[in-house]
């Protein structure tokens, strides 16, 4: 990516859970892979080996659905005692600082707050994932109860951009300007209740740059921003991003990468003083269990080893999954916390902290406690 090899590098290790807490979602973009689970309300009465992966009813997709064998649909999950416990488990299982709700979309949760209470009162950072469409109705009380941050998926600035990523139900225009104006309703009541913000934008290709231009004058000067390259669109996605870093006179800060997962940024600064990230994926796998995958090369694995995700399946136990192209992986939660899968996990983490510290000349001792910063 653009810039000196030779910036200083921050490894961050990988302490974060990701957590589905809800299937829901009014949006129906065209490329979601709605954490690897089927949608739920197009699959009522389905089984394993029945769940559809073109839309249906809905319009929602689940694009990895077809070849990754989900066995089992997410339930809502509840802020009750074995939600208390899930979250315990997990952390005394494998080093765990940081709880990252997803969906489908959080802010439809009608308990949401009660969820980040729960995670907060644990010592847990809480973050959410999001696009903003309920933001403002929920987020004063999840700042109350210790909401930290929120990550926003923003897919345009104007109702003809977003709409041409909806399935066909939800291209009209006159939904989209209502979900922009909940999207900008969204990040002002968070700045106001102190929730950081970022904003995530994909760049496929070049006809991308205008519009994300756009979206960093409407949003840069409040929020992290964050350009993302497509992972479908390979070169084209890469040339459009270092395209429009030359267009913003962006000069590199500093490399962040994440270890243990496969998460990788680049820290520019705007002529302005604003700061804009960049974020690729790393080739990470874990040793034992991607070794053998039937995804694991170049051209199929898309996300490499992301990290790990609890689930609730609908009228059984928490799942533990650690790949969204591989849900045949997911186990559930008190088989996981006993398995070498988890130990795997484990020592991966604090083996990628080690090895990323010596490879940028830095000394941290193995699976050290904060983030250590190489320099």
């Amino acid at each position: 990516m653009h810039g000196s090899p030779d910036l200083p590098v921050e490894i961050r290790p990988d302490r974060t859970l990701r957590v589905k807490v809800i299937d829901a979602c009014g949006m129906a973009c065209t490329f979601c892979h709605n954490e690897g689970t089927p949608v739920t309300a197009d699959n009522h009465g389905r089984t394993a080996g029945e769940f559809t992966g073109t839309p249906g009813p809905t319009g929602r997709v689940s694009i990895y659905l077809r070849t990754n064998g989900a066995d089992f649909l997410p339930a809502r999950i509840e802020p009750d005692t074995d939600y208390a416990l899930a979250l315990a488990a997990m952390r005394g299982s494998v080093d765990t600082d940081e709880v990252h709700f997803t969906g489908g979309e959080p802010t439809l949760h009608p308990r949401l707050s009660e969820l980040v209470a729960i995670a907060h009162r644990l010592g847990l950072t809480v973050g959410i994932t999001s696009n903003g469409e309920n933001g403002a109705a929920v987020l004063p009380e999840c700042a109350a109860a210790g909401l930290d941050r929120i990550n926003l998926s923003v897919f345009g600035t104007t109702a003809e951009e977003l709409a041409t990523v909806q399935a066909a139900r939800y291209a009209s225009t006159a939904l989209a300007e209502r979900k922009l104006a909940a999207l900008h309703a969204t990040v002002d009541t968070a700045l106001s209740h102190g929730v950081k913000v970022s904003a995530n934008i994909v760049v496929p290709d070049h006809t991308h740059i205008p519009r994300v231009l756009r979206i960093i004058e409407t949003y840069g000067r409040n929020v992290n921003v964050r350009v993302l390259t497509s992972l479908t669109d390979g070169d084209a996605s890469m040339t459009a991003v270092e395209n429009l870093l030359d267009q913003l006179g962006a000069q590199p800060v500093r490399h962040i990468h994440t270890a243990g997962a496969s998460g990788s940024r680049t820290r520019y600064r705007l002529p302005d003083g604003h700061h804009l990230d960049t974020k690729t994926i790393r080739p990470t796998r874990l040793p034992d269990t991607c070794a053998t995958c039937r995804f694991n090369n170049d051209h199929v694995c898309q996300e490499g080893y992301y990290g790990i995700r609890l689930y609730r399946a609908q009228n059984g136990p928490f799942m533990v999954g650690v790949c969204i192209q591989r849900m045949d992986l997911c186990v559930p939660l008190g088989q996981f916390v006993m398995s070498t899968l988890c130990r795997e996990v484990q020592t991966f983490r604090d083996d990628e902290l080690t090895r990323l510290t010596a490879l940028h000349n830095k000394t941290s001792p193995p699976g050290a406690r904060g983030r250590p910063r190489i320099t």
